[in-house]
């Protein structure tokens, strides 16, 4: 796996140490976790509060896919995008991601200097993707979902879910590399909740180190998510207990970023578990 992802401004995110915490900046009326949502500049400011409390990287999006969602075309997308982007900018030089499967909207954040994009639909929803993230030299989360987001939990099924996400995921960065994206630019997102059962998310949390295939860093969002609830019993606002106990098997399992809400809790946790793993390594060795 590549240790290190190289940035189009020359940074570098290290993947070596201390798995990274991407911290989730909603400009979205209708996301699951009303709390998460925020406008302009006090999405800016929760942005800089992100970084102050050990965020690695902010991803921001403009468009809704939990399930049932709506299309939100990309003149809508980037009205919402374009304060909150610049106002980071402004302020801060901290690797930015834009949650977006268009590439309109994707070439306008590039040029406003975002670093990564995160698209759900592994460049595949947008024929203009896929070019446009080579030529501009844009780190590629490729993540994994089944059908579209209004309706990709009507009855999802696999026979295999640990094998066909890793087929499909390889199958995304193969594509990715085959049209100018190279290996060290590419990130793998198995897409918890996308179009998955109770007992898929759990497969593929349980097996998390399968699906990279040891080539590409794998980024995982669990946060609040529903699976959470269907375990614990508890609503969006009170699952962040569950999301760290999904995290540490995530951890276990290979994840090197994690994207979140909780930006200082979960800081704090990935620290923690890191040091401990860390230490019975070195014991083993």
């Amino acid at each position: 796996m590549n240790r290190t992802i190289q940035l189009r401004t020359g940074a570098v995110l290290d993947l070596s140490g201390t798995p990274l915490v991407m911290a989730i900046i909603n400009t979205t009326p209708d996301s699951f976790y009303p709390a998460s949502r925020a406008f302009a500049e006090d999405a800016v400011a929760r942005a800089l509060a992100a970084v102050e409390k050990g965020a690695a990287i902010i991803d921001v999006g403009a468009e809704s896919t939990r399930p049932g969602s709506d299309y939100v075309p990309a003149e809508e997308e980037l009205k919402r995008l374009l304060p909150v982007v610049r106002g980071i900018r402004r302020r801060s030089n901290i690797p930015l991601s834009i949650d977006t499967r268009k590439a309109e909207v994707a070439r306008v954040m590039l040029e406003e200097g975002a670093d990564i994009i995160n698209d759900v639909s592994a460049l595949m929803d947008d024929p203009a993707m896929l070019p446009l993230c080579a030529q501009e030299k844009a780190v590629v989360v490729l993540m994994h979902k089944k059908g579209i987001p209004r309706t990709m939990q009507e009855a999802p099924y696999y026979d295999d879910v640990v094998q066909e996400v890793h087929e499909f995921l390889w199958g995304a960065a193969q594509r990715a590399e085959a049209g100018g994206i190279p290996a060290e630019r590419i990130i793998l997102d198995p897409g918890i909740g996308f179009g998955k059962r109770l007992e898929d998310n759990l497969r593929l949390l349980a097996h998390l180190e399968k699906l990279g295939n040891g080539n590409y860093p794998l980024l995982v969002g669990l946060s609040r998510k529903s699976f959470v609830g269907a375990i614990t019993g508890k609503e969006v606002e009170r699952r962040l207990p569950g999301t760290l106990g999904a995290t540490a098997a995530a951890l276990s399992h290979g994840a090197r970023i994690l994207r979140v809400h909780d930006v200082e809790e979960t800081v704090d946790f990935v620290r923690c578990f890191h040091s401990i793993e860390a230490a019975r390594r070195s014991q083993d060795d």
